[in-house]
């Protein structure tokens, strides 16, 4: 966990479940191809979030992922989520981050701020050496967010990953403890 001047990141707890449903709820329409807009969340129930916990706690016991809740320290609001995929381990100490932030608190400086406490963690508890954002080309904003915290462009990487139907390139920007 870590607080910043605003916002705690910090693992999703049960007592969560309604601020985080609250979130995506008042999730606007799509704004863009990368933003997933309003979620049909009728399935997410109290019993289906508590098994979503416990499926994060398991993650992060194995040192696969760490998931992080993005919440506003004013009012407990649910603003996003945060994680971590552990790449390598032993001689690379290497993960992945990926963030999203609910489009209706966009534009306020949350993204940048909750990244960075983020990495904060990555570096100091979770021991990564290097962490890497895997960013579909067109993705502006992620790709801004990624430089605002200092993360440097390394590569494009063709075919990366397949979504949207077929495999896609991604720039690579990554940061180093």
């Amino acid at each position: 966990m870590i607080e910043t001047d605003r916002l705690t990141v910090r693992p999703l707890i049960q007592e969560d479940y309604s601020a985080w449903l609250k979130g995506f709820n008042d999730r606007l329409p799509s704004q863009y191809r990368h933003d997933q807009g309003k979620l049909d969340m009728e399935e997410c129930t109290v019993n289906w979030f508590a098994s979503l916990v416990e499926k994060h706690q398991s993650l992060a016991k194995n040192d696969t992922a760490f998931v992080f809740g993005v919440f506003r320290k004013i009012d407990g609001k649910h603003l996003g989520m945060i994680d971590f995929s552990t790449l390598a381990r032993e001689d690379f100490q290497w993960g992945r981050i990926g963030y999203t932030i609910h489009n209706q608190f966009w534009g306020k400086g949350f993204g940048k701020e909750a990244v960075n406490g983020a990495l904060n963690i990555a570096f100091s508890d979770l021991k990564y050496h290097r962490v890497e954002a895997h960013i579909n080309l067109d993705n502006q904003n992620s790709i801004r967010l990624a430089e605002s915290v200092g993360m440097d462009f390394e590569c494009i990487r063709k075919g990366f990953i397949y979504e949207f139907g077929e495999w896609t390139d991604n720039v690579i920007y990554f940061k180093n403890a």
